[in-house]
């Protein structure tokens, strides 16, 4: 690191403005409040306010914020709309097969949760953690890792700003601050660029890591179509049996209905794209008349990691610890993670806090996980999304759920633990072998174009800064990509961040929402997402 970099010092460091790195904030500070002692705490946000870069289906399992803070109701939280409705259906073309909920593992019952917004819920969060005293820096991406001399992490480096696309400084330059800490958590959400480096450093991947795009529109419906605490999930078309992911529909607020589909990033066919597959999912006869006479307000993307149990990395090494979605806690069956990233984040604050009280250090908390309810419940749907991917949608998740009653019931699994056995980048087959696919033109009433999605994102970037979406080879997309896959960024970026123009691969920067596929699908593992000036990217409202 440079010389003339400012420096300030924590007793903990916290990357990531997420519901687990706020549920790690709160925590260390209320225990620090009862021991009558101060700990110093910083949380660092890449978005422009906490809770912009937040997007989430979402139903809430609130039994992490009950332990959290268990007044959260008379607090004023922003969830205030239970699921008063749980439906399951599978899609044909032109039929919706309902699943009767007694066939559903008890485990997968939405009955006591809350449909909210999660871009509120975190900001309702970092009001109550700038409350008890935590620093909060909207706007600063940790950009770097600090190691100490025994290769210890001792904190991160902020990224600079005013630094022109030609790598030149420009008059508003300030370079990053070293943010130094006794102990640094990581929380940066699903695919983290730094908890990348993180795990290949100090070899924490005990398996390969799965993920799928979670693609997302709010809506405002007509009155006499919302049915507030509604919940409905689909499974089927438009996707193939060999494509896995499935579609959500939340009515929630006195309008408002997020509807949404995950495709899980496994996916064979380069020609798919997602976003269309979203756009075309809409017309479906079970959609459609909900969403006739309404109005799209906002939408987003962003990936999910989906390896679960046998995926989670080793938790934590020599100066820090992952938290949250970082590491991997979703469970993919019932399409949830929140609750279980700020479990881990809790764990992780007693740990930390524990540790500066001259305790055994972060271990800790990679034993108290062990013991946790998150580790139970991962641990009993851990064969669902590797069935899902051997066998197709049908039998896999039919297989998958036979296994979630068997472990439910007797406490035994029929298949042990199954292990993911190929990266989403290595999965596409080649375009020559691959079935062509022909989307209908969005109409703008009910299907529409990236660009206009990214519009309602919010989305904005500073024009002259360096292209943080890096090719390890320039010359690859044109050279290998298209010729072999019809170059797929060009359809798996829900944002239009990529294209061949005359040629050439263009890179769009400013359309990019932050989802991290191309970090992850890109099938030469050409594309590195880093984190771009600070306040960049979407900014997301009730999303």
């Amino acid at each position: 690191m440079t010389d003339n970099r400012e420096s300030m010092e924590f007793d903990v460091v916290i990357v990531g403005g997420g519901p687990a790195g706020l549920a790690a904030a709160i925590r260390l500070k209320q225990r620090a409040q009862a021991a009558e002692r101060d700990v110093s705490v910083c949380l660092l946000e890449k978005g422009a306010e906490i809770g912009a870069h937040i997007l989430s289906g979402a139903v809430i399992d609130p039994v992490a914020l009950n332990a959290l803070i268990p007044d959260w109701r008379q607090k004023g939280a922003p969830l205030d709309t239970p699921v008063t409705e749980d439906r399951f259906h599978y899609l044909t073309a032109t039929r919706a097969f309902r699943i009767p909920n007694a066939l559903m593992p008890p485990l997968m019952s939405n009955h006591g949760m809350e449909i909210a917004s999660l871009s509120n819920l975190c900001r309702w969060l970092g009001r109550e953690a700038e409350a008890l005293g935590v620093e909060i820096y909207p706007g600063f991406p940790a950009a770097d890792i600090l190691y100490g001399e025994s290769g210890a992490v001792e904190g991160v480096v902020t990224g600079d700003f005013g630094v022109a696309k030609d790598g030149h400084h420009k008059d508003t330059y300030t370079p990053g601050m070293e943010l130094r800490a006794k102990y640094t958590l990581f929380a940066e959400g699903a695919r983290g660029h730094l908890t990348k480096r993180l795990i290949e450093r100090f070899q924490l991947g005990r398996g390969v890591q799965k993920y799928g795009i979670g693609l997302k529109e709010l809506w405002e419906i007509d009155p006499a179509k919302h049915q507030r605490g509604l919940v409905e999930h689909t499974m089927g078309w438009p996707l193939d049996n060999r494509t896995g992911g499935g579609s959500f529909v939340y009515h929630w607020g006195e309008r408002f209905c997020a509807i949404g589909m995950v495709i899980h990033l496994d996916y064979k066919n380069p020609n798919m794209s997602p976003f269309d597959e979203f756009q075309r999912f809409k017309l479906h006869p079970l959609i459609r008349p909900m969403l006739e006479g309404g109005k799209r307000i906002n939408y987003g993307a962003r990936v999910v990691s989906e390896g679960g149990f046998q995926s989670v990395p080793k938790l934590t090494f020599p100066g820090g610890a992952l938290i949250g979605c970082g590491a991997g806690f979703m469970n993919v069956p019932r399409i949830k993670g929140t609750h279980n990233a700020m479990a881990s984040a809790m764990l992780a604050a007693d740990a930390a806090l524990d540790a500066l009280d001259g305790g055994a250090g972060l271990d800790a908390y990679e034993t108290a996980y062990r013991a946790s309810a998150v580790y139970r419940e991962l641990k009993l749907v851990r064969n669902v999304k590797p069935l899902w991917s051997r066998f197709g949608t049908i039998p896999g998740v039919a297989l998958g759920g036979l296994d979630m009653w068997m472990g439910q019931l007797f406490g035994v699994s029929l298949f042990g633990t199954l292990l993911h056995v190929a990266e989403d980048a290595d999965t596409l087959t080649l375009a020559r072998n691959s079935r062509p696919i022909s989307y209908p033109r969005p109409d703008g009433v009910l299907t529409f174009d990236r660009l206009s999605g990214v519009y309602l994102s919010g989305t904005n970037h500073e024009e002259d800064q360096p292209v943080h979406l890096q090719l390890t080879d320039p010359s690859l997309p044109v050279r290998v990509n298209l010729p072999k896959y019809n170059e797929p960024a060009q359809r798996y970026c829900p944002a239009g961040v990529y294209e061949i123009v005359e040629g050439r691969f263009q890179i769009n920067a400013p359309n990019c929402v932050h989802c991290k596929t191309c970090d992850i699908k890109d099938p030469s593992h050409n594309i590195t997402w880093v984190t771009p000036e600070g306040g960049g990217g979407p900014r997301y409202s009730n999303m």
